[in-house]
């Protein structure tokens, strides 16, 4: 891209340049994100709205564009400096507080390729600031390159917003507006106060001076005889020193500039949809999870026979472990399952002994109980074999995300810290209570 005419026939075949690498790579980032088969379609689909993202940014690679964005208070100028650049009038400007109420782009015509477009964001002070403020962090973190405009020193809202738009780790040009106000020993002064505060945050060559609006101003002259008279002075626009920085930019570093910020992009919203995705695995799982609690519970509190209510008991926990492992996407055979199973049973028969003792022992009261006392007896242990169900399924979760390992921890203390993460005599009342109100809607049924 560029205002200058096109240079690639004096470079040597396939070879691209360093910003064509740049972008080629980035965009193969981003490819794989779409295209990552490891991803279910049922969590594919909840992330639309990211997924979006990822195109649009990939579509604005692939067609070579750079954006550029305004950030700054409100009646900074950010509109009118905007229109300036574009010489015609294409951004809101009003006397009213707060006019620009969302994201508006318009692309820049006057750059030979037509790639390059401008952005105007809210006011960072204006009311409901912490929604649009959040707005204009979003178009930063896709933006290529930064304009934070003033019309004085730094505020300590412009500084500290200053602050956050840098970590968006795109480069930033500080523009003070409205220059005109300023006589050239006050703007020297400014610059080299600037200079020391925004040190090691923004390059003091990309500090400029601005006038986006001409202005007239009323003066009075005096005549060579010392006669006074009013007159009108002329303040034209003035953004020129800005355009030429801007070019300088673009025509050295826009196709990097586009790749990194692609890049950034990408490695932000991969580590983002990899937290969103785990989320949503463990959201699903967790549904999972109580289902087969209530199953195991239930039929452990119905079933008559003891030692038939404990083998049931450990299938129903392999098949929930095989439908946790195809919603993780590593999906795992019944046989490796009952395994995983066994394992977690094991360690959890070495820390809560005196549980699993209880356990059995109303397991086998059930042969010798009738009535109110059976019942009561098996939906206790229909709440035991719910908690333990917890537990294998927190625990193969746990193993899952993990890449079906157990990492440093081990066994054990994976098993220990989720008893740890449980509230026991919690989980055990709320599996009495469901158990409870399954039986008595089936008698009533």
């Amino acid at each position: 891209m560029g205002g200058k005419p096109p240079t690639e026939a004096l470079e040597p075949a396939n070879v691209p340049t360093t910003g064509d690498t740049h972008l080629q790579l980035a965009s193969a980032s981003l490819r794989q994100l779409l295209e990552d088969a490891r991803i279910p379609d049922t969590i594919r689909s909840t992330l639309s709205e990211d997924y979006a993202q990822v195109r649009a940014m990939l579509d604005k690679l692939e067609h070579g564009h750079l954006h550029i964005a305004v950030f700054g208070r409100v009646s900074v100028g950010k509109s009118s400096l905007l229109n300036a650049l574009l010489g015609k009038t294409a951004f809101s400007v009003s006397v009213l507080h707060g006019e620009t109420r969302s994201v508006n782009m318009q692309q820049w015509e006057e750059y030979a390729d037509g790639g390059l477009f401008l952005i105007d964001t809210p006011g960072i002070n204006e009311i409901d600031g912490e929604a649009r403020e959040r707005m204009a962090h979003e178009v930063a973190s896709r933006t290529d390159l930064l304009l934070f405009v003033v019309d004085s020193d730094l505020t300590d809202v412009e500084f500290q917003a200053l602050k956050i738009v840098a970590a968006a780790h795109r480069p930033i040009l500080l523009v003070v507006n409205k220059a005109d106000r300023y006589t050239e020993d006050e703007q020297r002064q400014l610059r080299s106060i600037l200079r020391t505060r925004t040190q090691g945050v923004i390059a003091p060559e990309n500090i400029v001076f601005t006038t986006a609006q001409a202005s007239r101003q009323s003066v009075i002259f005096i005549d060579e005889d010392g006669t006074e008279r009013d007159g009108i002075r002329e303040r034209p626009l003035n953004v020129g020193a800005l355009k030429a920085r801007l070019w300088d930019i673009v025509e050295a570093e826009g196709k990097t500039l586009a790749a990194l910020n692609a890049s950034l992009f990408a490695g932000d919203l991969s580590n983002a949809l990899g937290q969103r995705i785990l989320a949503v695995k463990r959201e699903l799982g967790a549904k999972t999870i109580r289902l087969y609690c209530l199953g195991k519970g239930i039929a452990v509190a119905l079933n008559p026979i003891p030692v038939a209510d404990l083998v049931a008991a450990a299938a129903i926990d392999v098949g929930m472990v095989v439908h946790l492992s195809r919603l993780y996407g590593l999906s795992i055979s019944r046989s490796e399952a009952g395994d995983l199973v066994r394992t977690v049973l094991a360690q959890m028969v070495l820390l809560m002994g005196a549980v699993w003792a209880v356990h059995l022992l109303s397991s086998a009261l059930k042969i010798s109980s009738v009535g109110l006392s059976t019942l009561l007896t098996g939906v206790a242990q229909g709440a035991v074999a719910w908690y333990s169900t917890l537990v294998v399924g927190r625990v193969a979760e746990q193993w899952l995300a993990n890449g079906k390992s157990w990492g440093d921890a081990g066994p054990k203390l994976t098993v220990q810290q989720i008893l740890d993460s449980l509230d026991r005599d919690s989980v055990l009342a709320e599996a009495r209570e469901e158990i409870l109100a399954y039986v008595r809607t089936s008698v009533k049924s």
